[in-house]
């Protein structure tokens, strides 16, 4: 792949990134500060132009007290599936987050809640 195409990982990677910081309620100024970057660089990791090495994505997942897993959620194994992953507005990202988040007995509760709503 050449070096001035963006790879669909780390574009959805980049995306999971503002997902948290929106949800947060973070600008990019206050979380490049919380991970020791400018916030230039946070702009590039989000838009997938830099790629977010190992251990900076440690630190993000820090920031955002979540597991790094989560910025990999929704990825395929199949390459060619990556396009095809759904990217949800603010508020469907603010709630799937939270319920990622939230303890296991709250989630529980949230889907027995769920089941139980009209159809």
């Amino acid at each position: 792949m050449p070096k001035s195409v963006k790879h669909p990982v780390d574009v959805h990677v980049g995306k999971k990134i503002r997902q948290l910081r929106h949800f947060r309620g973070l600008t990019q100024q206050e979380l490049a500060a919380i991970v020791g970057v400018k916030f230039q660089q946070i702009q590039k990791y989000e838009t997938g132009v830099n790629r977010v090495s190992a251990s900076r994505l440690w630190d993000i997942a820090r920031a955002f007290k979540v597991k790094i897993s989560i910025f990999y959620e929704d990825l395929s194994t199949s390459p060619g599936d990556i396009a095809a992953i759904p990217i949800v507005g603010r508020d469907a990202a603010k709630v799937a987050i939270a319920f990622e988040i939230a303890p296991t007995a709250t989630q529980a509760a949230v889907w027995a809640v769920l089941r139980a709503a009209p159809k």
